[in-house]
C-alpha cells in the first residue's frame, strides 16, 4: 500500500494573509497534491479567514481531505473534511466525530494512541520518529512498528520526514501515513 501524503501549513513558509496563502498553496499543489492537508497557523488574528482561504484553495485543487486545526466548529462551518485536534484535546473527539468530520488526533505515547483509538478518533498522528525542531527526542521506526502493531486506526507518521529516504524507511513499519510540514515546501 502507497502510504497516504498528509501536509501540514506553517506561517513560515505560508504567509500570514489569504494571498500569500492562495499563493504559497499554488506552488506546493502545482509540485505534489497530498491525500490530506491541514491548514495549522498557532499564531495568526485571522485564523478564521486564512482558513476560509486554505479551504477554498484545497476544493479548487480536489484535496481528497481538507482539515482544519483545533476548532471543529469552524471545520464543519468552512465545510472542511475534518479536524486535526491537539494532544490535549481528547475530550473533543466524540463532539468533532458528532459533527460528521473526519478526527485525526496527535499522539506521542502508546497510551495516548490507545485512547484515541477507544474514543473514536478516525486516524492518529504519532511523533516524533526522526529528530524535528522542538519536539524532542525521536521515537524512532521500531516505535513506530510497535504502535503500528497495537492498534487498528490509521496512523500518520509524524517529524522531522523531509526526504524519501526517511518516507520510504516509514513504509515498512505499516503505518498509514506520513505527516510533514518541511517535506512538502519546494
Amino acid at each position: 500500500m502507497k502510504l497516504k501524503h498528509y501536509l501540514i501549513t506553517d506561517p513560515i513558509f505560508y504567509g500570514t494573509t489569504p494571498d500569500t496563502i492562495e499563493g504559497s498553496l499554488d506552488v506546493i499543489y502545482s509540485h505534489s497534491l497530498p491525500d490530506f492537508a491541514l491548514f495549522r497557523d498557532k499564531q495568526s488574528t485571522n485564523y478564521r479567514d486564512l482558513a476560509e482561504t486554505f479551504v477554498a484553495v484545497s476544493r479548487s485543487y480536489k484535496i481528497p481531505h481538507v482539515m482544519l486545526h483545533r476548532d471543529y466548529t469552524l471545520a464543519d462551518e468552512l465545510g472542511a473534511d475534518g479536524v486535526h485536534l491537539t494532544s490535549s484535546q481528547f475530550d473533543a473527539i466524540v463532539e468533532a466525530k458528532n459533527l460528521g468530520l473526519y478526527v485525526l488526533i496527535s499522539t506521542h505515547t502508546h497510551e495516548e494512541a490507545l485512547k484515541a483509538q477507544k474514543l473514536g478518533a478516525d486516524a492518529i498522528t504519532y511523533s516524533p520518529i526522526f529528530a524535528s525542531p522542538n519536539k524532542g527526542e525521536p521515537k524512532g521506526l521500531e516505535d513506530l512498528k510497535e504502535i503500528v502493531a497495537k492498534i487498528e486506526i490509521p496512523i500518520f507518521a509524524l517529524g522531522g520526514i523531509t526526504t524519501e529516504e526517511q518516507i520510504n524507511a516509514v513504509s515498512t513499519t505499516g503505518a498509514y501515513g506520513f505527516a510533514s510540514i518541511r517535506y512538502f515546501v519546494p
